[in-house]
């Protein structure tokens, strides 16, 4: 007889230990968790779960040539780990390495288990602890825990937005999604043809065209470009004269100041700031560049994301010949490249993707509380980093406006800050409740790109006040933690006595 998978005896899980708290992921969201972690309480014990087999998480997986912040690694960087550089844009390498040197430096590495993929977490309201249920290095094990933090973001890691397209299967080139860059891709004298013109596919066609023969860059309609210095000389003389720590709080200070007033100022002005990138566009283009037929998007600025253009490469690239920009739609490919709705056929050796990404709640862990899954599109978002109705589990949910660290920060803060306040009155679990009354409802994100529209239905509900708001106003949010936010609000709070062996 044939043993399938579902009748095969899995070996029994290894008992991993009892820790205060485990984090999954090693990310920026993950690696703030743990340093936070780390000093409210020597006696805090944590463990960080990580699938992939380094530091990094987003900045880990993506590995297309080109791929930088899409904000100022300013504001991207921790607060409490100043950035050394220079640069204003920094790329992917750059900032894994800065992840990897800042674990080191704060004692976090070695709480790091790494190749280690987690499947479910389970609370049990008898003992009001987690068991977290892993394969580590191909071992199924399990953790228990008081706390689950969520740092796993908000992408699907492992598959990524993939349309179908017709014909590509008889495209006889070599097809890669930027999501799953292979290490041994050749683009050297090639001809590229990458389809997107989101932040992916901006920050990776300049990188490509600089080895490749020719590359394409094919969009459906035009986004928003804005070109800004990779290192800004003026920062670089605070750099010289300041101290690193003072230089990086006045410096981080003037880009979170720049990218709020910007995104105001996008949503109340939009055609004065339509308006000026275009001007921005048509001064780097060469002259008689049609611009309004690849650069004039058809949306209002930060209706979608705005793509940042390090030192204006792309429109360098355009000029010297080594990189087209194509608005128009995908008939179907054939043998040799992509068809266009047109008729113009666009030859190609290689085809990539940056079709965009995946939504995910919660790393896709399937979640029960007592034995009931949780679903978290059916749950409201509480202070934008817990859902109603689920003991001692965070999870930190990014900005789209902003640097995704901003909240990933406060997140951190504001879950160790719930733990302080739970030992300090002996409580052993903690729960939003949102009453009997409902609530006005409204979308988690305001963005209209096309990743989040496809997604909506992954993501846990957002009211309209606080503490049931998920807001994209940072600002807003740092005063509401700093002077107005009351630890119990619309909070359950309780306790159990818990058996010896899981007592912290």
């Amino acid at each position: 007889m044939t043993v399938t998978p579902e009748t095969t005896d899995r070996p029994a899980e290894q008992d991993a230990g009892t820790v205060d708290v485990v984090v999954v992921g090693a990310g920026i969201s993950g690696i703030g968790a743990a340093y936070h972690l780390g000093r409210r309480d020597a006696a805090t014990t944590y463990v960080v779960l990580e699938r992939r087999a380094r530091i990094g998480g987003t900045w880990d997986l993506f590995r297309y040539p080109g791929v930088r912040s899409d904000s100022s690694i300013f504001a991207l960087s921790w607060p409490w780990e100043p950035w050394r550089g220079k640069e204003y844009v920094a790329d992917g390498n750059q900032i894994r390495d800065y992840m990897e040197d800042t674990a080191r430096k704060h004692g976090i590495y070695p709480h790091i288990r790494f190749n280690t993929h987690v499947r479910s977490a389970d609370w049990d309201s008898a003992t009001d602890t987690w068991t977290v249920h892993v394969t580590e290095n191909g071992v199924d094990k399990r953790y228990r825990s008081r706390f689950v933090f969520f740092g796993s973001g908000y992408y699907n890691y492992d598959e990524p937005y993939n349309p179908d397209f017709p014909g590509i299967e008889t495209f006889s080139g070599r097809v890669v999604h930027a999501q799953q860059w292979p290490d041994d891709l050749d683009y050297t004298d090639k001809r590229v043809v990458v389809i997107g013109s989101g932040a992916t596919a901006v920050s990776m066609v300049p990188a490509l065209a600089r080895k490749a023969a020719h590359v394409t860059m094919l969009q459906r309609s035009p986004g928003y470009l804005f070109s800004i210095a990779r290192i800004n000389p003026v920062y670089s003389a605070l750099r010289t004269v300041l101290p690193n720590k003072a230089s990086y709080n006045i410096i981080r200070g003037i880009a979170l100041a720049f990218e709020k007033v910007l995104w105001v100022i996008a949503r109340t002005f939009p055609n004065a700031v339509r308006k000026f990138v275009r001007w921005q566009n048509v001064s780097r283009l060469p002259k008689g560049y049609p611009v309004d037929v690849d650069f004039k998007p058809r949306y209002n600025p930060w209706d979608e994301r705005m793509c940042l253009v390090a030192d204006g490469d792309v429109f360098e690239e355009i000029g010297k010949g080594r990189l087209e920009v194509v608005t128009d739609h995908i008939d179907n490919f054939d043998s040799s490249g992509v068809v266009l709705k047109s008729g113009r056929h666009l030859d190609a050796d290689i085809i990539v993707k940056a079709t965009g990404l995946q939504l995910q709640a919660l790393g896709g862990v399937r979640v029960s509380v007592d034995g009931t899954e949780v679903k978290p599109q059916d749950k409201y978002s509480y202070k934008a980093h817990m859902l109603d109705g689920v003991p001692n589990l965070f999870w930190c949910i990014g900005y789209t406006n902003a640097s995704w660290t901003l909240r990933a920060d406060m997140t951190a803060r504001a879950s160790a800050k719930l733990m302080d306040y739970m030992d300090a009155n002996g409580y052993t679990h903690a729960y939003p409740h949102l009453g009997s009354e409902p609530i006005a409802e409204k979308s988690t994100w305001d963005l209209q790109a096309g990743y989040v529209q496809r997604s909506l239905h992954a993501l846990p509900k957002s009211g309209t006040k606080r503490p049931w708001v998920v807001r994209q106003d940072y600002l807003a949010d740092a005063v509401d933690f700093r002077f107005l936010d009351k630890i119990d609000e619309d909070m359950v709070f309780g306790t159990v006595r818990r058996p010896a062996e899981l007592v912290g």
